[in-house]
């Protein structure tokens, strides 16, 4: 299920939403490298997290599925916004090196063909960071976030994804360790909550965060395609049980 792309942007505008971005930008801060000659894709309703990368990277690109909708972006500057089909993005191979997905890979309704075409566009040594609703966390039980919505993922999942699709797991990381509320005055609190519940209760965090990296050699998990078979026969043929005119 996709949430809608109004709906995502007046959630990053609002109190929750900016506390949000803060403690994932914080987490992809510390787990990834940029470089000046890096092209970053950022996939799903990624452009609160990717402003950092704008004047560090060579190119940053925010691609939007369609059924979510799409905004313009970065403001006041050419866009980088595109509408596409998540499993045919419109970009040549190894065109990418690091890839970010927020509120992508939950909403999928393909995420193994998601995966493979993120390794497609990726180049030989290209990243991937994933930002995922925790099974285990309150986030993925509550509607206050988009974290409620779609499929949440434990570790394992998601490591047995990555491994199907070709990626290595390099570090995981966990962010939102508070429970999801508008409230002020508990919103105060999430600075020390996070820094807590790192180390206390990080299987309880609202979203996982992965960073993965494309393995050298491809998947060789093989997905047999569907056969379709008439579910008719036909009643008669032609010449069967006809008499001749003549």
């Amino acid at each position: 299920m996709h949430v809608d792309v109004a709906e995502l942007r007046d959630f990053y505008a609002g109190l929750l939403g900016r506390m949000v971005t803060r403690h994932i930008r914080e987490a992809l801060r510390t787990t990834i490298d940029v470089s000046p000659s890096d092209r970053i894709l950022g996939l799903g309703f990624a452009t609160p997290f990717l402003g950092p990368q704008l004047g560090r990277a060579e190119r940053v690109l925010a691609f939007m599925p369609a059924p979510q909708g799409v905004l313009d972006w970065p403001p006041g500057e050419l866009s980088a916004t595109a509408l596409v089909e998540d499993t045919a993005l419109p970009l040549p191979d190894a065109a990418v090196d690091l890839a970010i997905l927020v509120h992508a890979l939950e909403t999928s309704s393909r995420p193994p063909e998601l995966m493979a075409e993120l390794r497609r566009v990726l180049t030989a040594n290209g990243r991937l960071f994933l930002v995922v609703p925790n099974r285990q966390g309150a986030w993925a039980r509550s509607d206050t976030s988009p974290f409620g919505y779609g499929r949440p993922y434990s570790r394992s999942q998601l490591r047995s994804l990555l491994g199907e699709t070709g990626f290595n797991v390099v570090s995981w990381a966990t962010a939102l360790h508070m429970w999801p509320t508008k409230q002020r005055s508990l919103l105060s609190l999430s600075p020390a909550m996070e820094k807590i519940g790192r180390h206390v209760w990080p299987a309880f965090a609202g979203v996982t965060c992965v960073y993965a990296q494309k393995s050298t050699i491809a998947a060789v998990t093989a997905r047999p395609r569907r056969r379709f078979a008439p579910a008719l026969e036909p009643a008669l043929q032609p010449g069967v049980g006809m008499v001749d005119a003549a």
